[in-house]
């Protein structure tokens, strides 16, 4: 099967596109004929490095992804042959205290397709049963594989973690990428106000234009002030962030009394000043966040369903433009998710 993988680390020259062997269906797993995947930040990282995580070369990228159902054991009864699927990346033990509590994020023994197992960038993935999820009837391939990185790590922040009620207001950092936008998308489908940042004007008119009730530019405008103007001296309720050390001291100064914050990521450097004086004083609440379980992809799936929030791709690249659409992620100029079709032959 046709497929793109690393072979080492490094730049673009360390992904190919090319045959791999066709995954063998273990028993419990379902085989998928992939139509869709995006990509992810930590495919770059994995291309460039890799470093930390568990893997083995070469390696079949891609996290998360839809198709249709190929295979399936004689016993499966929830999903059969034909059925249009999106897939939950992390495949988990399912035997330890975190998975038998519905925590399958804290899995201890978690595999994440594209980090320690092979990935959805290829004609057919084998995945277990759990992770096979029926996709949004009108959603297309590419909409329903963004649902399982950035929708899902988006949708545990907001009301798993940070509990953000219709009343209060979010800031969102860095508005365009995946998880960003999403955090906007689902803030404003519960009716509360949505308060975004980027470094770029263009992002944030189509910000605006989607139902941003403010917005900031990082590189112009002093973020907190702003924040507390917008607010009427007041500050944020919720700060959902994936940028790290650039922007918290900025982050945590623009939050009201009590207010709570969700990090999902460090792109710019994981050792913030803590300003802990400012979180005891003020009673701040610090998240860490990333993924979700299959309750909340099951809860996202259905929320999907009712037509209220739709992803937004930004580009849709043949897998043989892997390297193009490698380069796009890495340029930071996408405003939404960078789709691969995967052409079957």
């Amino acid at each position: 099967m046709r497929a793109a993988f690393i072979t080492g680390h490094g730049g673009n020259e360390v992904v190919q596109i090319g045959q791999r062997p066709e995954p063998i269906r273990a028993p419990g797993e379902i085989l998928v004929r992939v139509k869709a995947a995006t990509l992810n930040r930590v495919d770059l990282y994995m291309r460039d490095s890799g470093a930390g995580i568990t893997h083995t070369l070469p390696q079949i990228m891609g996290l998360d992804g839809a198709g249709v159902v190929e295979e399936v054991g004689a016993d499966e009864r929830r999903i059969k042959v034909g059925d249009r699927v999106v897939l939950h990346p992390g495949v988990v033990c399912g035997r330890c205290e975190f998975c038998q509590r519905g925590e399958q994020v804290l899995c201890v023994e978690i595999k994440y397709l594209g980090e320690h197992r092979d990935g959805t960038i290829a004609e057919l993935v084998s995945v277990p049963a759990d992770n096979v999820f029926p996709m949004p009837e009108a959603f297309s391939f590419a909409e329903a594989a963004s649902l399982g990185v950035n929708y899902l790590t988006a949708w545990r922040m907001i009301f798993t973690k940070t509990q953000v009620k219709p009343w209060e207001t979010v800031l969102i950092f860095g508005i365009g990428g995946g998880v960003s936008l999403a955090a906007l998308q689902l803030v404003k489908a519960i009716g509360a106000k949505a308060i975004v940042t980027s470094r770029d004007d263009a992002k944030l008119q189509r910000a605006r234009a989607m139902g941003a009730d403010g917005t900031i530019n990082g590189r112009t405008q002093d973020i907190a002030r702003m924040a507390l103007e917008l607010t009427g001296g007041r500050g944020v309720d919720v700060v959902i962030e994936n940028v790290g050390e650039a922007v918290w001291p900025a982050a945590m100064r623009s939050l009201v009394r009590g207010g709570r914050l969700a990090t999902c990521g460090a792109t710019t450097g994981d050792n913030p000043s803590a300003d802990l004086r400012r979180l005891f004083i003020r009673q701040l609440q610090i998240f860490g966040s990333t993924a979700g379980n299959f309750s909340e992809f099951r809860d996202l799936i259905a929320f999907c369903k009712q037509g209220t929030v739709k992803p937004i791709i930004d580009s849709l690249y043949p897998l043989d433009q892997m390297h193009a659409a490698l380069s796009r992620l890495e340029a930071g100029e996408q405003f939404g998710k960078v789709a691969i079709e995967i052409e079957q032959h």
